[in-house]
């Protein structure tokens, strides 16, 4: 742009930026010298907002009731909350607009007061976008979307792991998988498509031709969304398409007798009113921007037209009516189009090339857990294997392997993307490590800190050269000193009598015990953001079964507008918060996953009061839930009736237990569990591991199974290797 109308008369637009509830007291805190730590706690305690508004401190601390405690009981944290409630609001910082550029016609320095902002080579105005257009410039966006590099990754990874050259250009616009896909919901990744909304809204239209999609795109929006259901039953013939006019037909028969775009609006005016062009888009304006003085105008110009086309009067003003009401929000189709060939070209490369698509689309959000959670939950969907995190495969990005994903060392939480390109780098130098002490002699100490090490052995990442975990964890330190000892040495320009035999001499580690399989998946899920290699259900799919528990899945696939329908439900506790209504009374939202997927329910004060120590327990849980789909809502409303972990529902049932175990320190550790549960009916046996003999050691009495966290705090024990109920 700036090449061709001159670089003086281009520039970006300003952007202001206000200090939000989390943001002001982040700065405020930092100014009262107050810890880090305690600053973030309390900003993250702030709910998010919702339809793009933000609470504000006050509705904060009232939503919040342990914000308001610590405000109450810290004369710190009370100092806090006065300034950053008088400062809320306020102008922080400015930038840029993501899309907005002006063009003028003459040097823009005569026309509006300029701001060169260090980030960027163009000038930027200082009006902002709702002021720079009185002064007579016209705003453009010129959109920049990260999808179209999804799309080009994805071809990356298309030509080099099955060697097809793909061109999106050729690519048909009629092809039958895409659009059983679509018809079929499975949007997820699939541009503008993802929502709960979308998906119902192509498995109910089933689209079969383009012209479908760029009329989703457009009625998918507040005021057009209300046509939806008649553009449904007109599609598929359950209702008779009407025009008010036979010429309405050739303009309206795309869209089965509904106005939808902007541009059939401006057609009509043209083709029935005998409007200009210019004129058409002057009523469209009008229209659009709800004009009131101007529409009367237009009303009896378009009337008048029409007659002299042999239009009767009162048609004419019908049309013209229909013509208001739908202009009020019509969509802009060459916009539409644009955008619905990029959601087609995605559906496309999912529908035929799932692995290498979701590679792509992984990693463009490697930085954001919740939305990979969502992610590797496709993968399950489509049948891709998602490898775990390992030096010796991963890259530091997600990539292809055999038809399967790999996931990226640069996805792990806290570890850093160039970090993780250097312990690839040294890899693709001297070949795969070949046990830890490879690791350590040929990585840089520069390149790996303590924080990065644990993070990497929490998700696993060093499965392929040591399998216990926990012992990696124990050896820390002796790692960490030995990389700085060998980066030393290479560095060092002294030569050493010894040098050869040093570089490849072999760290002993000290032994340590190795993780249990909870603990293991739970460090695993903090360092990723969920589970990734298995799932804590997992260890209880025989139990789940014997229960008859459904999984979140099957219970949410059947669900239909008007259910109420009861479920049982076993999950993990993903997030859990608590609100206090405008009544004063509390509730809580509660998140859980289970192999499936993730749900959340709502729960109300009583529920929450019997309940809150259950769910910070940190065991698996048993949920009772309602489930009811209305009409008008995208997503089924959870109701969570009552609560208890998931161990307590095995004992209610079981007649006893038999420990597996591999180490016989075991033992004393089981001992002291049972010790402290009540006397009862329930028999517990422990089946030692042994190579040459099977052998089932039945403990003296019975147990009451009392503990509601029992089972879990047996499979917790170091040794143990399954806990199976009878």
């Amino acid at each position: 742009m700036q090449q061709k109308y001159g670089f003086d008369h281009v520039a970006q637009i300003i952007t202001y930026g206000k200090l939000q509830s989390k943001a002001v007291i982040r700065d405020v805190a930092r100014v009262l010298q107050m810890p880090y730590s305690q600053a973030d706690k309390i900003s993250k305690m702030i709910p998010a907002g919702a339809q793009g508004k933000n609470p504000t401190l006050p509705e904060a601390l009232e939503q919040v009731p342990e914000l308001e405690e610590m405000r109450q009981n810290d004369p710190q944290v009370n100092k806090l909350f006065e300034i950053a409630i008088k400062l809320e609001g306020l102008y922080r910082n400015s930038g840029m607009h993501a899309a907005g550029v002006v063009i003028g016609d003459r040097p823009l320095e005569e026309l509006v007061p300029l701001y060169k902002d260090p980030r960027a080579d163009m000038p930027v105005t200082m009006y902002d976008m709702k002021y720079v257009e009185e002064t007579g410039l016209i705003k453009f966006d010129f959109l920049g979307l990260k999808t179209l590099t999804v799309i080009q990754r994805a071809l990356d990874w298309i030509k080099k792991a099955q060697g097809i050259e793909l061109d999106m250009e050729t690519v048909p616009l009629d092809d039958k998988e895409t659009y059983q896909m679509l018809g079929e919901g499975k949007t997820t990744a699939v541009f503008q498509f993802e929502s709960a909304g979308m998906k119902d809204v192509h498995k109910q239209i089933r689209p079969d031709r383009f012209e479908d999609l760029i009329a989703i795109v457009s009625l998918y929006r507040p005021g057009p969304m209300d046509n939806i259901p008649t553009f449904i039953k007109r599609k598929h013939g359950e209702e008779d398409i009407t025009y008010l006019h036979p010429k309405l037909e050739p303009i309206l028969k795309e869209t089965y007798g509904i106005m939808v775009y902007q541009e059939q609006v401006m057609m009509i005016a043209r083709e029935l009113g005998g409007y200009t062009m210019g004129g058409a888009d002057k009523l469209r304006k009008v229209m659009g921007k709800k004009m009131r003085d101007e529409i009367p105008k237009q009303r009896i110009m378009f009337t008048e037209g029409a007659i002299k086309n042999g239009i009767d009067e009162d048609v004419a003003k019908s049309i013209f009516d229909q013509m208001e009401k739908f202009a009020s929000y019509g969509f802009n189709k060459s916009h539409a189009a644009a955008y619905s060939l990029v959601s087609y070209h995605t559906a496309y490369l999912k529908a035929h090339f799932p692995v290498e698509f979701m590679c792509a689309v992984m990693d463009l959000d490697m930085t954001n857990t919740d939305k990979l959670a969502g992610f590797k939950a496709e993968c399950k969907n489509l049948g891709i294997e998602v490898l775990k995190p390992d030096v010796n495969e991963s890259l530091a990005k997600f990539s292809v392997q055999n038809g399967k994903l790999r996931y990226a060392l640069g996805a792990i939480k806290g570890v850093g993307e160039a970090n993780m390109n250097a312990i690839v780098e040294a890899r693709e130098k001297g070949g795969k490590f070949k046990d830890i002490s490879d690791f350590i002699n040929r990585v840089d100490a520069k390149q790996l800190n303590r924080k990065q090490l644990e993070q990497l052995i929490k998700a696993g990442a060093f499965d392929s050269l040591e399998k216990k975990r926990g012992k990696l964890f124990a050896n820390i330190d002796l790692i960490l000193k030995n990389i700085s000892s060998a980066t030393e040495m290479k560095a060092s320009v002294q030569a050493s009598l010894f040098g050869a035999e040093e570089y490849s001499s072999k760290v002993k580690l000290a032994d340590a015990p190795d993780w249990p399989d909870l603990e293991k998946l739970r460090l695993e899920a903090s360092a990723i953001g969920f589970y990734l290699s298995a799932h804590p259900l997992d260890i209880y799919a025989d139990s789940i079964k014997k229960l008859g528990i459904k999984s979140c899945q099957e219970v949410m696939a059947n669900i239909k507008d008007g259910d109420s329908v009861r479920a049982n439900i076993a999950g993990c506790v993903e997030n859990f918060q608590k609100r206090i209504s405008k009544n004063g009374n509390r509730f809580a939202f509660l998140g859980l996953s289970d192999t499936t997927g993730t749900f959340e329910g709502m729960m109300f004060s009583e529920v929450l009061a019997k309940s809150e120590e259950t769910i910070t327990s940190g065991c698996p849980l048993l949920v009772k839930v309602t489930i009811n789909k209305e009409a008008d809502r995208e997503a089924p409303r959870v109701m969570i009736n009552s609560v208890q972990t998931l161990d307590q529902a095995i004992a209610e049932k079981a007649k006893g237990v038999v420990i597996s175990v591999e180490n016989i320190a075991a033992v004393s550790e089981i001992k002291k569990i049972l010790y402290k549960d009540k006397r009862g009916v329930n028999k517990v046996y422990i089946e030692p591991e042994l190579d040459d003999w099977e052998v089932r050691i039945e403990l003296e009495g019975g147990y009451a199974f009392a503990d509601s966290m029992i089972f879990t705090r047996l499979k917790s024990v170091s040794g143990v290797t399954s806990v199976k109920e009878f």
